[in-house]
């Protein structure tokens, strides 16, 4: 299998079981694969592009650092369709209600559920009016979430502060 910053990190560990104390070791945020609940969902729709972005790596350079850990080459830089490239522009005013919901990704995950589940199914039970906004904090980036709601339509933005990373969903 090659490792490409493509790759699903599910995929990934089932076919080098190995990697995943390497990936605690090189960042303790990457302990939540642990979780047997991330581990079973998000897990299956992470790429390494995504991983890297919660480790604060580049894409490429996690993916090099995985190769160098088994023994294969590293790959060249080259732009590949999972690296887009991050916008600089302002926070939307949307952001800037008040949230209709908060939820907090770390507890939810600690009580072995998935945040992007919980955030599907607040959109559908609470029948939130359109506009609404569900606030989500996190000790990390969530970037198989936000691009998994970013392609099913709905309003994303995510900010990061001392350490806290809050990310705005709306419908």
């Amino acid at each position: 299998m090659e490792i490409t910053p493509e790759t699903r990190i599910h995929a990934l560990l089932e076919n080098y079981p190995e990697l995943e104390s390497f990936l605690m070791k090189l960042n303790p945020k990457y302990k939540k694969l642990k979780n047997p609940v991330l581990r079973r969902t998000v897990a299956r729709i992470a790429t390494l592009s995504q991983v890297a972005k919660i480790g604060g790596y580049e894409p490429l350079g996690l993916v090099n650092l995985l190769r160098e850990e088994l023994g294969q080459e590293p790959l060249k830089a080259s732009r590949s369709k999972s690296q887009r490239k991050e916008s600089n522009h302002e926070r939307p005013d949307w952001t800037r209600q008040a949230p209709a919901l908060t939820l907090d990704g770390n507890a939810l995950l600690d009580a072995e559920k998935n945040p992007l589940a919980e955030v599907r199914k607040t959109l559908k039970k609470k029948k939130l009016p359109e506009g609404s906004v569900i606030l989500l904090t996190t000790d990390f980036y969530p970037a198989p979430m936000i691009e998994t709601f970013e392609k099913e339509g709905l309003k994303i933005w995510s900010e990061e502060e001392t350490g806290i990373h809050r990310t705005f969903i709306s419908k």
